[in-house]
């Protein structure tokens, strides 16, 4: 039997958002899990790809891992004026190498909704379901 596809969603916290990702890999997930947390801002698909990231972060901890990768997301979307719509992430023994790509800023365009201030450790989990498939969720604080 084929795992199901990979995706993200959001899940309800009291408040602040959950955001969660799904994949065949734990990469994917990862990169799902940035797919979730930026849909929390605004469409990715409304971010162009114009400039491209780098970010490597390293833990032995996957759990950490993620909300370092997260949180990278964030330092960097601050720092630099930016959103990202794509993610290409590679996990290997506790280094994340991965690659944001996107764009400056443009409140008429994008309809940036909120800001996400960082990922929590508030139901950070990451590990393979029972269908197969790796899951990668925390909660983010808006």
């Amino acid at each position: 039997m084929e795992p199901a596809a990979p995706g993200w969603e959001h899940f309800p916290h009291e408040a602040d958002i959950g955001v969660r990702g799904r994949g065949r890999s734990k990469s994917e997930a990862f990169e799902q899990a940035a797919l979730a947390m930026m849909h929390v801002i605004a469409d990715p698909a409304r971010v162009a790809r114009v400039k491209c990231v780098d970010i490597r972060c390293r833990s032995a901890d996957d759990e950490l891992l993620l909300a370092d990768w997260l949180n990278a997301l964030v330092y960097e979307m601050a720092t630099r004026t930016m959103l990202f719509g794509d993610f290409q992430v590679e996990i290997d023994d506790g280094e994340l190498r991965a690659r944001a790509c996107g764009e400056r800023v443009d409140i008429a365009r994008h309809q940036p909704a909120v800001e996400v201030k960082g990922a929590t450790y508030t139901e950070l989990r990451v590990g393979r379901d029972a269908d197969g498939l790796w899951t990668a969720q925390c909660v983010v604080d808006v």
